[in-house]
């Protein structure tokens, strides 16, 4: 069917804010060009979206002819400000950036693992208030929260999961009912990663790729043609449960210790480190040494693991094979590319992806030196050509993807035709 005026008029303005978005600011002159819209259309779109607060003339080209076509019109940044959250078993991390996603100020906030649901989510949110005041917003538009465990689909809530802290859940309702307009959305964490790194990082040039998560637990996301896969109750990507060989047991539908987690979560990254002689933390924070070359046998072995249940430990002893690179840390790394494969393998044969970027804590620390390794086991056990990358994005992957994310939230309202 036709399109009716009004339609038009909305597309083409949409049209030409994603080019201000996109190339930055523009003169009228260049927007017909890029938009092929006439002359008038061109003017009177500007003259709408100029009357409307989301355009601006912001200076003038170099051209020499003076006039109305020399005018550089560039979005209104402040028209909207928005927050995104990182949202981790041990703390929440925070930055506040206007409608083009220029970070305006950042904050964080450590929480304990023995502080209550009521006092972490104060916490929490006084992060956020604080952000935005220090960032000069009156208010927010949009809020994106990445988190740890399984969004309902039907919801977007945060289901309960096991071993995840219960302010998690309650910080969305308590950021609604303190930041009165806001739209506050929360995402998995991985999910978002992946956005990250298909927008801006290792996976810029694929619309078809898998991001494995690895730090305090493991998981992965999946984007087939450009689309980021949920699954039908969310849960796409959980290969915590993937049954692998190499476990003593096999994951439950209520516990992922027998599946791929044992493997390659943070835990068993730390313990594999110790049974290599390689310098870890121990339950209290004391250095835990084995000797050069032998294993850290018995309860050893345990206190290590009960120490490490913070993916950060599981990052700091693979950095520091990575660097040092001796006898024993050429063992680990490689025994620990091994565990990465066969998760990695199976995702390979399922979904064909072409692309896996390994991220998380661990995958970040282990860099390129740990994806050429894992690289080269899958050539060996997959007959489907697979890359395998280190992200791109470090350990700002899950606040760039909720920033991306909350921002193409709030312009689709903003540029929206009026009337939705």
């Amino acid at each position: 069917m036709p399109a009716s005026p009004s339609t038009a008029r909305a597309l083409n303005d949409r049209l030409a804010l994603r080019l201000l978005q996109q190339e930055g600011p523009l003169t009228a002159g260049q927007l017909k060009q890029l938009t092929g819209l006439s002359r008038p259309t061109v003017a009177d779109l500007v003259d709408r979206l100029t009357a409307a607060g989301l355009i601006t003339v912001v200076g003038e080209s170099g051209e020499q002819r003076r006039g109305p076509n020399a005018r550089l019109y560039g979005i209104v940044a402040g028209r909207a400000h928005l927050a995104a959250l990182d949202v981790r078993t041990e703390g929440v991390l925070v930055l506040v950036s206007d409608l083009l996603g220029r970070v305006l100020a950042e904050a964080s906030a450590p929480i304990g693992g023995d502080t209550g649901t009521g006092p972490a989510v104060e916490q929490a949110v006084a992060a956020v208030e604080r952000a935005v005041k220090e960032g000069g917003a009156d208010r927010l538009h949009t809020v994106g929260i990445g988190a740890p465990g399984l969004i309902d689909p039907a919801t977007g809530d945060l289901r309960d999961s096991a071993g995840l802290p219960a302010w998690h859940r309650s910080l969305v309702a308590a950021l609604q009912d303190r930041l009165p307009g806001a739209r506050v959305t929360v995402e998995n964490e991985t999910n978002l990663a992946a956005l990250a790194e298909q927008r801006e990082g290792a996976a810029r040039d694929r619309d078809t790729f898998v991001l494995l998560w690895l730090g305090h637990g493991v998981g992965a996301a999946v984007v087939l043609d450009g689309a980021l896969r949920r699954g039908a109750s969310g849960g796409t990507g959980e290969i915590g449960f993937l049954p692998v060989p190499g476990t003593s047991t096999l994951p439950s539908a209520t516990d992922c210790d027998g599946g791929f987690h044992s493997l390659a979560g943070a835990a068993a990254v730390v313990s594999l480190a110790a049974e290599y002689g390689l310098p870890v933390l121990g339950a209290v924070g004391d250095p835990v040494d084995g000797p050069a070359n032998e294993p850290v046998e018995g309860p050893d072995v345990a206190r290590v693991a009960r120490g490490a249940a913070d993916g950060s430990e599981a990052a700091r002893v693979v950095a520091g094979a990575v660097a040092r690179a001796a006898a024993a840390d050429e063992r680990f790394l490689h025994t620990l590319a091994d565990r990465i494969a066969v998760g990695a393998a199976s995702v390979a044969a399922v979904l064909d992806p072409g692309c896996v970027v390994l991220g998380g804590e661990v995958g970040r620390a282990g860099g390129a030196v740990l994806a050429g390794l894992v690289g080269e086991r899958l050539r060996r056990m997959s007959p489907l050509a697979t890359e395998v990358r280190a992200s791109g994005l470090g350990g700002a992957a899950v606040l760039r993807g909720a920033l991306l994310t909350a921002r193409e939230r709030a312009q689709d309202e903003l540029f929206g035709p009026p009337e939705r």
